[in-house]
């Protein structure tokens, strides 16, 4: 092998070594995935450590290596959802383009998102009653939505787009309905389709901020 070749060939080795998965972020990406496959069958009162780590091929002190406890892995299993719903909406909620099929897009997203990890939501949701600190981050959950709703909402009624009302209740409003009914349609192994709940979703939204345009929008939805 030639010098040129040599140095090519170390330069993509050390470019694949850098491009793979450290250990331990496959070892908390195996725990996550571990945890998603519970909840999917069973309720979080049901999860422990030991039954959690019996699914992957890590020890239990690995777990603590990544996670205080289980409510720390229900946290990170929660942002992951909160970065998919951002991300997915980012076409609304950038507020660039057409209102309602930027609205369309995004809601789209959301539900994607919510078939995917709908029983996420439902474990979190379900638990956070009885407790205290799934309540806080169950709350913060939808609570770190309701700004951005509202100011988009204000910005649509200032281009008169949207009817004048106070843009707090009304998102606080939208957000945790969308949170209802996917965890209704989701969080169960038998899944609605997501046709029909982005349909729902849209009627209610539209009807809502561009009440304007609704029936022919609808209407076209009918189509």
């Amino acid at each position: 092998m030639s010098e040129k070749s040599k140095s090519s060939f170390v330069r993509k080795q050390v470019a694949a070594r850098a491009a793979a998965p450290s250990k331990a972020a496959q070892t908390r990406s195996a725990i996550l995935d571990a945890g998603r496959a519970f909840l999917n069958v069973h309720p979080f009162r049901h999860l422990t450590v030991g039954n959690l780590m019996a699914a992957t091929d890590y020890s239990r002190s690995a777990f603590y290596q990544h996670f205080n406890d289980l409510h720390g892995l229900m946290e990170a299993l929660l942002d992951e959802v909160k970065g998919g719903i951002v991300q997915g909406a980012q076409p609304w909620f950038s507020g660039d383009g057409d209102s309602v099929a930027s609205l369309q897009e995004s809601l789209t997203a959301l539900v994607d998102v919510g078939h995917e990890h709908g029983s996420i939501l439902r474990a979190v949701a379900d638990a956070a009653p009885n407790d205290d600190r799934l309540e806080y981050v169950w709350q913060s959950f939808l609570g770190s939505f309701d700004e951005i709703v509202a100011s988009r909402i204000a910005a649509d009624q200032e281009r008169g787009l949207t009817p004048e009302f106070e843009p707090m209740p009304v998102a606080r409003a939208l957000n945790r309905m969308d949170a209802g009914v996917l965890i209704h349609a989701f969080g169960s192994a038998k899944k609605a389709r997501k046709k029909e709940v982005l349909s729902g979703l849209m009627r209610v939204w539209i009807s809502t901020l561009y009440p304007f345009d609704a029936a022919s929008i609808i209407g076209q939805q009918k189509e």
